[in-house]
């Protein structure tokens, strides 16, 4: 029998359940579900959001902590910064809708994770990004890049919330696919924290802000998919965003829960009414109805599941009390919204739809939420895995004019100054924002006069996932810890992002069994909880997967904001140290893949317990004001991070360095759980005990000062003016980004 037959015979297969899913379905219900029904099931037990596919493997990560106030399965993490304060945050994946309409598809993602943090009732204060695409010296990247860059400013900007940080990387394997993950973190009272629950027979379920239309319809089913050519007849699965819809509808739900009139929230995401009030229901062990009469639309002619599936943007579900319906609709209306009551919690179990008194489905909450089936899938090495390691590194003498090669680097697209992207960001609206982009993390001011501050990151190195999915995924983690601690603060927790190809193929599961696996070893030994996150799977396109690409967001907590540390070399005389231990390391690093095109060689080694003593000492540091600056030597090894010192104080250095290992390892190296810091000659003494109580290793460099960047190391010597440098790195992205 022909698919083409099969799919005609078996109707299920248009919502996207498989024949074991159908079967599992009647088994559960007892009777064959109707046509509504069965869309009810495909949504909700779509890989988008019954995490079939991972479930297993997230519960392996640690998420508790005394910091943790509220951990994964409602809208957002919250952790307590002390002062009666709770930070939330969340990062989520907005991939699919980006690839077929990158301004739409960016700006609804940020709407999107904006949402969930304001439906836990904080009010969001700081936007970041984490951005993947392929070659920037192809057409289509540069239409995408720009495109996702102006969505994000376009909606964030128009809200008032600032984007603080964020990170963008380029490799061809992202070139049909790109990544596009939005975070979004918010401060709320511990006392005021909201939960998306359906609680108390006989409330009242009321959808309120924009109306329903058809846009984003399937749009859940849509990122459970592959992509491929056929795809650019897909953009009505795209939502479409009006950030000043979203600007009155948070100020209006932020006023009720002030006041106290609602029982339980839902952002209306992915699924839209569906998934919202089914996962409502389900979080309480409730019933519950909704009438799609009631609902609000913008336009006619809709049918019920599209009601029911549409993603239209801007739109939130509320449990309350009926005494409180009326005073909900005069709030909503003052900020010129819809506020409808469109169903009842019920004491049935049952998630019901109605049209008016017909009953269109009705399925038990939990069939379509907690017990979604968990697929545990198969899993085989690559044989990648073991050729990979196999490189032969470029030797020595053939790394040719190294001053040339510098420059290069500096100028590469995954090295060069972010610049020309956050400038088109508002990253100051609020005037809360303290440490800028540009540094290893963002740090913000705490309310109410608080001398703490906020940082925050996202980092991933997809090439070290892709050459060591286990280790790689520990980096990333250590890599975002690292960043925090190089500002003085003490990481909290993660959310993350996980970006993988199809999981049915047993090579990409065993890539995301093992990045989740060193993940969640580096959260524990690390002692940073998971507080929630997002998995997002099926990213290829024409059958080809992008880089696993697990991406980690992270806030930490400064004790004095004054205390925090930035990058930039600051004082002509002070001395330079780099804090960790060099090796002979070149495999996965950005200078073999600029020479050869190729990702290959072994990753960087982790050791996990010094990376945990360099945090502490960095937050030490700062606290004891020891430090100048600090700076975390990442991608591009030493010599680019003391290149970003160095650009961003405006200061030339003058290095003398003796470590036993090539010239090549020692510039380009990225030896890991490395930072580059400065101190004022008077305290190197103080550094050095400092560092021994850590048993850390300290190794000179050399001093601050001067016009040029001069480095001798071995029979090596380079020097080159700082300002030929910093044309190269700040101005390259603008000029490879150009339409």
């Amino acid at each position: 029998m022909s698919d083409l037959d099969r799919d005609r015979i078996d109707p299920w297969r248009e919502h996207g359940l498989t024949t074991a899913e159908y079967e599992l379905i009647i088994q559960l219900m007892g009777r064959k579900p109707n046509y509504g029904e069965m869309a009810l099931f495909g949504i909700m037990w779509s890989e988008h959001c019954s995490y079939k596919n991972s479930r297993a493997q997230l519960r392996k990560f640690p998420t508790t902590g005394p910091q943790v106030i509220q951990g994964p399965g409602e809208n957002a993490g919250v952790v307590d910064v002390g002062d009666g304060w709770g930070v939330a945050f969340k990062i989520e994946s907005h991939n699919h809708p980006s690839a077929i309409e990158p301004y739409q598809g960016a700006a609804t993602g940020i709407g999107g994770i904006i949402r969930d943090i304001f439906a836990v009732g904080a009010r969001p204060i700081a936007s970041l990004d984490s951005l993947r695409f392929g070659a920037l010296d192809n057409n289509r990247t540069r239409r995408l890049l720009n495109g996702v860059v102006a969505g994000i400013a376009g909606y964030g900007n128009c809200l008032g919330i600032p984007t603080v940080a964020g990170e963008v990387y380029f490799h061809p394997d992202y070139q049909e696919n790109p990544l596009v993950g939005a975070m979004s973190v918010g401060l709320v009272r511990v006392d005021r924290i909201f939960k998306g629950s359906a609680t108390g027979v006989g409330n009242v379920v009321m959808v309120v802000g924009a109306k329903t239309g058809r846009d984003g319809i399937k749009g859940a089913s849509f990122a459970s998919e592959e992509l491929s050519d056929s795809d650019t007849d897909k953009r009505p699965n795209v939502q479409v965003g009006d950030p000043f819809m979203e600007k009155l509808l948070l100020e209006a739900t932020l006023e009720i829960l002030d006041r106290g009139l609602v029982i339980g929230l839902q952002d209306l995401g992915a699924a839209g009414l569906t998934s919202s009030a089914a996962e409502m229901a389900g979080r309480a062990g409730n019933g519950l109805y909704l009438d799609i009469d009631k609902v609000p639309l913008r336009e006619e002619g809709l049918t019920p599941w599209e009601i029911m599936l549409s993603e239209s943007q801007e739109r939130m579900l509320l449990v309350v009390d009926p005494i409180r319906v009326g005073d909900i609709q005069a709030v909503f209306d003052k900020w010129d919204l819809d506020a409808a009551a469109i169903g009842e919690v019920t004491g049935d179990g049952y998630f019901t739809v109605r049209k008016g008194q017909e009953i269109l489905a009705r399925v038990p909450a939990g069939l379509l939420t907690d017990q979604a089936p968990v697929n545990f899938r198969s899993v085989r090495e690559p044989a990648y895995f073991k050729e990979k390691k196999k490189a032969d590194f470029i030797c020595e003498h053939e790394y040719g004019d190294v001053a040339e090669l510098f420059k290069r680097l500096l100028a590469s697209p995954n090295l060069a100054s972010r610049r020309w992207i956050y400038e088109q960001y508002d990253h100051m609206v609020g005037l809360n924002t303290v440490g800028r982009p540009g540094g290893d993390a963002a740090v913000l001011r705490l309310p109410g006069g608080s001398r703490k501050g906020l940082a925050l990151t996202v980092d991933c190195n997809s090439r070290y996932v892709y050459l060591n999915p286990r280790l790689g995924g520990a980096i990333a983690v250590a890599e975002a810890a690292r960043n925090l601690a190089a500002v003085g603060a003490r990481p909290l927790a993660l959310t993350n992002c996980l970006n993988f190809g199809n999981p049915e193929n047993p090579e990409i599961y065993w890539q995301f069994v093992q990045a989740t696996d060193g993940l969640a070893e580096a959260a524990r030994i690390l002692d940073i909880p998971v507080t929630g996150g997002n998995v997002s799977f099926y990213n290829e396109y024409n059958g080809r997967p992008i880089p696993p690409t697990p991406t980690i967001g992270m806030v930490g907590l400064l004790d004095e904001i004054e205390n925090r540390l930035t990058v930039d070399f600051k004082v002509s005389g002070d001395l330079i140290f780099v804090v960790g231990k060099t090796r002979e390391e070149l495999g996965a690093s950005e200078v073999h893949y600029l020479l050869t095109g190729r990702d290959e060689g072994e990753v960087p080694e982790l050791d996990l317990a010094l990376a945990l003593r360099l945090n502490q000492f960095l937050v030490v540091a700062a606290g004891r004001k020891l430090l100048r600056s600090a700076h975390d030597v990442a991608e591009g090894g030493l010599a680019v991070a003391l290149a970003e010192s160095a650009l961003a104080g405006g200061l030339g250095v003058d290095l003398k360095i003796e470590l036993d290992v090539s010239p090549p390892a020692l510039l380009f190296g990225e030896s890991q759980s490395r930072v580059v810091i400065s101190v004022r000659p008077d305290r190197s003494g103080e550094l050095e005990t400092l560092a021994r109580s850590f048993a850390l290793p300290l190794t000179y460099l050399g001093v601050v000062g001067g016009r040029d960047f001069r480095l001798v190391a071995g029979g090596l010597a380079l020097v080159v003016p700082l300002a030929e440098l910093a044309d190269l790195h700040q101005n390259s992205l603008a000029r490879l980004a150009a339409l």
